[in-house]
């Protein structure tokens, strides 16, 4: 759904909350779950609770991510109706701005009861990665300097929801660390920065005009082409790796299985003249994200 001015659009209660939760980004949140379980099944040490409550906190963190940018870009003024892209139900007045806001304090203060356990499980290492995620979800667009207003975006995302995401989940059940986690985290890192790219790659102009200096307004849409065509590359190097340097089953090369899901995301990527033709992408590389994730995980379980 796109925005184009005028009244707000007549929306269901329920139906705009879920826009506000944004779930076709999920899979950037499920996704790194998926993958670092199967890692610690394949070093036997798989743990079903501490695997879900990883999954149900990682979702729940995305949700208020989701509605903080939602909120904040709203009142910083990211948000217009020029703005070409999916529904921003704040901006768009279906929903007010201190209900968006105290849900997204809800969600968080959920996300922090999950992370209650899994501390207790964990511990310390746990503690620190939770709290950092916790924050980082506001900051990305709220608070004194927010993170995706000084380019600074696709590092939280690489960080947070790749390695910290698949290294977190790898901890709360192995409670030790593997550097192939790492690698692993990398991979999924690295798609689903390749999600916030094609976002900011659509909206160059609208952010430049709102003072949004992402890491796309700042390099430009050559180099920021250049950028997702890298991060989706990248991810493929990933299983081949994990196989040669740290025994990986051949199995976990079923994640190259994705490659013809890239064509159609990388080529409207490099191809597209105007930005609404990104729309398209956008779905495409969260399905690359959501089937490269689980193919991997599923080799690494049972290969």
């Amino acid at each position: 759904m796109e925005i184009h001015g005028g009244p707000p659009p007549k929306l269901t209660h329920t139906r705009a909350w879920v826009l506000a939760a944004r779930p076709k980004t999920l899979t950037a949140a499920a996704a790194p779950v998926v993958a670092g379980t199967g890692l610690a099944a394949l070093h036997g040490a798989a743990a079903a609770l501490p695997a879900l409550a990883a999954l149900v906190g990682a979702l729940l963190i995305q949700i208020a991510t989701n509605l903080a940018n939602d909120y904040y870009d709203h009142v910083r003024g990211g948000d217009t109706p020029e703005r070409v892209g999916p529904l921003r139900v704040t901006q768009a007045g279906v929903l007010e701005p201190a209900a968006v806001k105290r849900a997204m304090i809800a969600v968080l203060a959920a996300a922090l009861l999950v992370g209650v356990y899994l501390v207790w499980v964990g511990g310390w290492p746990i503690a620190i990665l939770g709290l950092a995620s916790l924050a980082c979800a506001v900051l990305y667009t709220g608070g004194p300097w927010p993170l995706a207003y000084h380019g600074l975006g696709d590092v939280f995302v690489f960080v947070f929801f790749g390695l910290g995401a698949v290294g977190g989940t790898y901890w709360v059940q192995a409670l030790r660390w593997s550097p192939d986690a790492m690698l692993l985290g990398a991979g999924m890192g690295a798609l689903i920065t390749a999600i916030l790219v094609v976002n900011n790659l659509r909206d160059i102009p609208t952010d430049a005009r709102a003072g949004k200096r992402t890491l796309a307004v700042r390099i430009g849409v050559g180099a920021t082409r250049a950028e997702y065509a890298l991060l989706m590359m990248g991810a493929l190097v990933v299983p081949a790796v994990g196989v040669a340097l740290y025994g990986w089953p051949r199995a976990s090369l079923a994640a190259l299985l994705v490659v013809p899901l890239y064509m159609r995301p990388v080529g409207r990527v490099l191809r597209f003249r105007e930005p609404r033709e990104l729309l398209p992408a956008l779905g495409e590389t969260s399905r690359v994200v959501a089937v490269y994730g689980v193919l991997l995980g599923l080799g690494l379980a049972f290969g």
